[in-house]
């Protein structure tokens, strides 16, 4: 993965206190990870970054809408995607990223990439399985759903099931239980 400029928050010279970032994701964002699951998507991020005193506060929100195929009939369709993410940044002798609510930089540094932590956030908030709205209330027309009700079993006649005149008179007894 390349690291794009874009992404990178100087906190250096920002004053203590909190700081706006917005960002507009599309899929060109994606390619840069080697990630291919979304044909289009537009994506608003907004990044709120509290400098405080000795640690940084990034709270990261995404809401907008990625196209991707549905599962059972390969459709393509928008899919509403939205989520929030919480972030401590703190000051060490060595990066640690391990674990994925904390942070550690290097006393040095001056400035994070954030670009990691959208990518993780939006792909996460994608369902596992997803599924085209027109398939959930019936009103998508198309030859593989066609071709599915066709296959598919249709409902079984019910039928009275003749039983041997020995075994009435058993369940007859379970009855006036």
């Amino acid at each position: 993965m390349k690291q794009s400029n874009e992404f990178l928050i100087p906190f250096i010279g920002l004053k203590i206190g909190k700081h706006p970032f917005e960002f507009r994701i599309t899929e060109t964002f994606f390619e840069d990870f080697d990630y291919d699951e979304f044909e289009r998507c537009m994506i608003k991020v907004n990044v709120v970054l509290e400098k405080k005193s000795t640690m940084l506060e990034l709270a990261f929100r995404h809401e907008g809408t990625v196209e991707v195929p549905c599962d059972l009939t390969g459709e393509l369709f928008d899919l509403p995607v939205k989520g929030k993410l919480h972030l401590v940044v703190q000051f060490g002798d060595e990066f640690n990223n391990d674990n994925e609510e904390l942070l550690i930089l290097p006393h040095g540094e001056h400035q994070i990439d954030i670009s990691q932590y959208i990518y993780e956030m939006i792909v996460l908030s994608v369902p596992f399985k997803r599924v085209h709205p027109g398939v959930k209330d019936g009103t998508l027309k198309s030859p593989v759903l066609d071709k599915l009700h066709e296959l598919s079993v249709g409902e079984v006649e019910k039928k009275e099931e003749e039983t041997d005149p020995r075994w009435d008179s058993l369940k007859k007894l379970l009855k006036d239980k």
